[in-house]
Formats: structure tokens, C-alpha cells, sequence
């Protein structure tokens, strides 16, 4: 089976044909960086990782552009409440977004452009539109002509523009030729950051910025443009207009990742629900927090609970807990060990990771019986099973990123290990004296540390406890 993928402009599932053979390319909207992210935001980053991630490990070689709307309304509101300016604000956060990627595993991006940092390649898109009838300037500010396109726009979100309402981008309509035209550029405003333009000085509109982006990094035409599905309209159905309105044929599959929701509100920070990336991590590990987001399928929506929390922590301990008594018995692990079919299959099937993960769940169960009767081969193919399918979903334990750099919670994994290391070899000393009072004192003091210890044929074996 060949990667097939959910389309949202054909609402079909269909077979990924990339622009350029052995190439992908991947538009992901990225973070606006007027607050801190918390886990509805970061979803999208682990879904779009894991995709990346399989596209890779398919042979592809796969570019990967997420940017930042650094300037937006939100973010000089925030700035006038603060009394800051407004890079202060967009530089503060997006270091908290750029944090909370890294520490739940996501691969930095090939290229993470910056909406300021490319105004000359906005005002070159608005002067293509406004030469080719689509866009028109009115005191400063320029719009696009909604009308001038009418058989097209609506496309992607599946409307038609007499059902539409007025575009609320502006404080008011009164330039506008339609009310449901919308902003490309917005014209000077006291106390607002400006740029230069040949209609006067002003900031960008935010659709106007990601087509911007997308085109300079990945080209007129390219493979995917990523985002939730809050999104759909207005911002992407507007991309998609002025791109194509311009000449470019911009993305040629669209998707959208679900909601992560409490009861029936979307998180946002307007209700208070917003759980913070560094929150959240106080509860449960970043990784077990990184299974929570990826073991739905990335088109659902996922109505937060702590019991689910819990529940996807248990679950990944249960794999973490077959690959560490695993590796204890196999040293060297075949890292060009095949995927299992029905793993594959799973992921090349609209990136089925509930499906996904159900296989690894079967495997490691397999593993644990082997592990029982102590097949030392048969074990062997586990693991390397087990862990190459966890690379694919960035969730394995014994990875670099997870062993050395936070994703156990504590970020000095290195260092705790050779403190119980110590520890472990006095209290081995002192059960070679037959000193038992002192090797137990060791192993409470070290449970009154958060250390659990585990006594095994291979010898004493330790994890913080859970």
C-alpha cells in the first residue's frame, strides 16, 4: 500500500503523488505568538512530526516549513496591556513554543520563517494581485477582491460566498468594495509597528503572510499545507484564493488536524482551560504527554481529561517497561529491523496511529511472553520491532532525546544515573558481605528519593518511580 492521505479541498482520501519524486513538501502553520502554547496548540506540532517522521522513513526526502505570525492583532493587544512593545511580547512566546516542541520530541523544522521577515515578498504578492484585477487598494489599506473571484472562493471550506459573512479583519468596512473582502494589508495606526509599502506604511494581513512564506520556501506548487481545523476558514480558504488568484498553484493537499477539547468548549486561553505545556508536564512525563497527543488519530478531536492523561501514561509505561527489560537482555538492536506489515499499513492508511499503536501494543505483549520463557531470539526481534516503530512515532526510550534530555522530566537523566550507579554498587557490596540491614537502608533511602529499584537476573535495575 502506498502513503494515502485526507484531502480536505476533495474531502477524499487520496494517494500521495508528490510534486517532485522522492521529494516532499510541507507548509505547517505555525504558532501566533501572543501567549504561551498549551496542548491544544502543540498537537498539531506532534501530528505533523509523526507525519514528517513517516515520510522520511518512506524514502522521502521531506522539507518541513512551520512558521511564526510574529505581528497580529492579538499581539499588539497584549502589548498595549502589558506595556511592552510587541516584539518583546512575539519573542517571549515563541521561545515558550520553540521549548515546548523540542521537550515533547518534535524535530526542529528545515526552515521556521518569521511573518516580519518577509514583507518585500508580501507587497511583490499584492502588486501580482492587484495588477491581475484581484486586489485594490483604498487608503492605505489594500483588499482582496472576494468578487473578482467568486467562482473559486469558497473551495476549500465548502461555501459559497453569498453565504458568507462579512470578513471581520477591520475595524470597519467603509473602504471595502464587498464587506466580505478581506485585509492583505492594513494601513498605519497609532502606537502599531509599520513597514514601508508603495500604498503607504502599514502591517501585513495575517493570510497574506503564510502564502508568502509557503511560496518563497517551498515554491509556487508544493505537497502539503498542514494546520487545525479551526483553520480551514477563513485563513486557509484565504491563502488558498489570493495564491491561485496570483497565478501560483500553492498546495496540493490540505490537512487538518482535530480539536483538543474540554467537554464541548475548544481549549483556548479566553476560558480559562488552558493547560500549559509546563503544567501539564508536572503531572505526567513530556513523553507520555507526546503518546497522549499522537495515539488518536490526527483528524479526531480529543476531549481532555486527566483520567485519559493517566491512562495514556500508564499505556506508554507498559511499552517503556517491555524495552527496558528488553535491552537488558539484548545489547545490540538491529536498527534496519523490517517494520510489521500491519504497522505500516496503519500509517500509510491516512497516518493511522491508533492502528499503529495497536500493533506495537500486540508486539510488546509478545515480547513480555518471550521475555517470560526467556527466548533470548525471539526477544531479540521483539525489541528491534518495538523500538523501530517507536523511532517512526518519536516515542522510543531509549532515544537520545528521551534518555538525555528531558523527556523523563527531570532533564539530568546522565547525571541521576551515576548517583543510583554509586548508590547501587554499595548496596551490592553490601549484600556480598551478607550485610542485609545496610543493603535495604540503601535501596529505602533510594524509594524515598523517587528511585524505584528492581532486583533481576541480569542485576539490580532502577527507574524513577511513576
Amino acid at each position: 500500500m502506498s502513503l494515502r492521505l485526507y484531502d480536505t479541498s476533495t474531502r477524499t482520501v487520496r494517494e500521495f503523488v508528490p510534486v517532485e519524486p522522492g521529494r516532499a513538501s510541507i507548509y505547517l502553520c505555525g504558532a501566533t505568538v501572543q501567549a504561551p502554547p498549551h496542548i491544544g496548540h502543540i498537537r498539531s506540532g506532534v501530528n505533523f512530526d509523526v507525519l514528517r517522521r513517516w515520510m522520511t522513513r518512506s524514502g522521502y526526502d521531506v522539507t518541513f516549513c512551520r512558521n511564526v505570525t510574529d505581528i497580529d492583532d492579538k499581539i499588539i493587544r497584549v502589548s498595549a496591556e502589558e506595556g511592552v512593545p510587541w516584539f518583546v511580547v512575539a519573542e517571549r512566546n515563541q521561545r515558550a513554543f520553540t521549548w515546548a516542541y523540542q521537550v515533547l520530541g518534535c524535530l526542529p523544522p528545515t526552515v521556521e520563517p518569521r511573518a516580519t521577515g518577509h514583507v518585500p515578498e508580501m507587497i511583490e504578492l499584492m502588486e501580482r494581485l492587484i495588477a491581475a484585477g484581484h486586489a485594490y487598494a483604498a487608503g492605505g489599506d489594500v483588499y482582496f477582491d472576494v468578487v473578482s473571484y467568486a467562482d473559486r472562493y469558497g473551495s476549500l471550506s465548502n461555501q459559497k460566498l453569498e453565504n458568507m459573512r462579512a470578513a471581520g479583519d477591520t475595524d470597519t468596512d467603509s473602504a471595502k468594495r464587498d464587506p466580505r473582502d478581506f485585509a492583505l494589508w492594513k494601513g498605519e495606526k497609532p502606537g502599531e509597528p509599520t513597514w514601508p509599502t508603495p500604498w503607504g506604511r502599514g502591517r501585513p494581513g495575517w493570510h497574506l503572510e503564510c502564502s508568502a512564506m509557503a511560496t518563497k520556501y517551498l515554491g509556487a506548487t508544493f505537497d502539503i499545507h498542514g494546520g487545525g481545523v479551526d483553520l480551514i476558514f477563513p485563513h486557509h480558504e484565504n491563502e488558498l484564493t489570493q495564491s491561485q488568484a496570483a497565478g501560483d498553484g500553492f498546495a496540493r493537499y490540505w490537512m487538518h488536524n482535530g480539536m483538543l477539547k474540554i467537554g464541548a468548549e475548544k481549549m483556548s486561553k479566553s476560558l480559562g482551560n488552558s493547560l500549559l505545556i509546563p503544567d501539564v508536564t508536572k503531572k505526567i512525563r513530556p513523553v507520555e504527554l507526546r503518546y497522549y497527543l499522537a495515539a488518536p488519530h490526527y483528524r479526531s478531536s480529543i476531549d481532555y481529561s486527566e483520567e485519559a492523561l493517566f491512562e495514556a501514561a500508564a499505556a506508554y509505561q507498559r511499552i517503556e517497561g517491555f524495552v527496558t527489560r528488553a535491552a537488558e537482555m539484548i545489547h545490540d538492536v538491529d536498527a534496519d529491523a523490517p517494520l510489521p506489515q500491519a504497522f505500516t499499513d496503519a500509517l500509510d492508511d491516512d497516518l493511522g496511529t491508533p492502528q499503529a499503536l495497536a500493533v506495537v501494543h500486540e508486539v510488546v505483549r509478545e515480547g513480555n511472553v518471550a521475555l517470560a520463557r526467556g527466548d533470548k531470539e525471539q526477544v531479540a526481534r521483539l525489541l528491534a520491532e518495538t523500538q523501530n516503530m517507536l523511532d517512526v512515532l518519536g516515542l522510543d526510550p531509549r532515544s537520545e532525546q528521551w534518555r538525555s534530555s528531558g523527556g523523563d522530566g527531570a532533564g539530568m537523566r546522565a547525571t541521576v544515573d551515576a548517583l543510583v550507579a554509586v548508590a547501587l554498587e554499595q548496596r551490592q557490596a553490601a549484600r556480598g558481605r551478607k550485610d542485609f540491614a545496610a543493603a535495604d537502608a540503601i535501596r529505602d533511602q533510594l524509594a524515598g528519593a523517587g528511585i524505584v529499584v528492581e532486583d533481576t537476573p541480569q542485576g539490580p535495575r532502577w527507574e524513577l518511580a511513576k
